[in-house]
This record gives structure tokens, sequence and C-alpha cells, in this order.
């Protein structure tokens, strides 16, 4: 059986994360190879310094050990971003479950970001202003396509330097989870905003997107999880998203 549109998009954006994703980790793995070599070096140098026990050569001694603890600091600090880059893999990438399963919305977002910085490359400023929220009742790896699909749309509507504003807060008494991603984009003309959810539209060029990611985000928000999404727009100023979810999914009412 032939895979659907919806499935052929969802592939290539699986594929160009994966993408930036090797590209993300490769980086602070190279720092943490160099960075072993140099310590392998320094130790061979520290045992004769050691042995000779004159001042000069204690002093020597001291600097390389300097030098050493400095490296392994960055070593922790490169390891720490990989384990949070699996982190966010490991929820964005897992299995939904028939039905829908509490979690930390702000974490997941925060994973989502994690994901799609390869993206920014250094060039987008990413702010964040989130709520204290309730668990709230999804379908995890749905959401978090739908996250991923918006961050990278931002992202991409950047041209040079920008900033990108993830923001969370509740509604209608604590029953509504409300996200909105805002870019400094481009924005869009009056005629692409009302087309934007319509399945094959898109405002990137020929053989960047293939103009099923907003529609599918829409499907996903209010036929799976009985929300909203809608957005604002300016030409020249920028776009601001809005996700609206119920805390409780329909499925655990009563």
């Amino acid at each position: 059986m032939s895979p659907t549109a919806a499935e052929l998009h969802q592939m290539a954006s699986i594929g160009r994360l994966l993408a930036g994703i090797v590209h993300e980790i490769n980086t602070p793995l190279g720092s943490v190879f160099s960075n072993s070599e140099v310590l392998g070096r320094s130790l061979e140098m520290l045992g004769p310094l050691l042995a000779g026990g004159s001042a000069e050569e204690l002093t020597k001694a001291r600097r390389i050990l300097d030098t050493m603890q400095q490296l392994v600091a960055i070593d922790q600090i490169a390891c720490e971003r990989i384990r949070s880059i699996i982190r966010g893999l490991k929820t964005i990438a897992r299995v939904d479950c028939p039905e829908p399963q509490k979690i930390d919305l702000n974490q997941h977002l925060r994973d989502a970001l994690k994901l799609t910085q390869a993206e920014f490359r250094n060039r987008v400023t990413v702010e964040t202003d989130f709520a204290e929220l309730p668990e709230v009742e999804c379908f995890p790896q749905m959401l978090g396509q739908v996250f991923l699909n918006l961050l990278v749309n931002a992202a991409q509507a950047i041209e040079g330097p920008g900033t990108i504003t993830v923001r969370t807060a509740l509604e209608d008494g604590g029953a509504t989870a409300h996200i909105s991603i805002a870019d400094t984009g481009r924005g869009m003309m009056p005629e692409q905003q009302a087309k934007a959810f319509e399945a094959g539209f898109t405002t990137k060029a020929v053989g960047e997107g293939t103009g099923l990611g907003l529609s599918i985000a829409k499907e996903i928000v209010e036929e799976k999880h009985g929300g909203s999404i809608g957005f604002e727009s300016k030409l020249g100023v920028g776009t601001t998203f809005h996700v609206r979810i119920p805390v409780r999914h329909a499925r655990s009412q009563p």
C-alpha cells in the first residue's frame, strides 16, 4: 500500500529533523573527542613534571591541571547537550497509545525546541514564557508533531536574525491550555493567510515545503484533541500561531 500524502509529509519532516539532530550531536561529540586527546597528552606530561618536583615544574603541572579541569567542564556541557537531545527524541518519537496520556506540556515544548535548534543555526533567539500548568491529557506524539512543524515554520520564516517566542497559559478557568508560538519573520499576505490551512498550499520555495504541515496540524489539534488552532500575521512584522487544547481530553470526561 502506498503511503498517504500525510505520511509522506511526516517522513520528509522526520528526515529533515534527523539531519539537523545528527549535526547537533556531532558538534558536541567532536568537542569531547578533541578534548580527550588533549587530556591524554596532558596526563603524559604530568608524570615527569610531578616526578621532578622543582618549583618550576610544579607550577607548570598546576597550569596543565587547570586546563584539564576546564576541558572536563566543557565535556560535561557537551554530554548534557547530547543527553537532552536524546531525551527530546525519545519523547517526540514515542508511539502514541490508543488513549490520551497525561504530560508536562511545558517540558514537551522544551523538548521540541531542543530538536529544532539546528533549524535556528544561532541566528534566532528563543524566548519562553511558560505558565504553571497542570498535566495535560493528549496524544503526545501527535501534539509534538504540531509543535515541531510550527517551530520549524517560524524559524524558516525569519530571514537573518530574529526571535521566536513560545508562551503557555491557562484559560477558561483552567480548562484550556493555550500555546502561542510567535516569530519576527516575513509574515503573510492576506491572500496567503486565507489559504494557510489548505492542503497543498505553502509559502516556501519549491522543494522546501509540501503544504501539508498546517493542514495536518489543524486535524491533530481540532479532530484528535477537540481544540483549536489559529493565527495572526502582519507582512514584514511576523506571525503568531495559537494552539488551544482542553486540559482534560474528551475521552476522559465522565
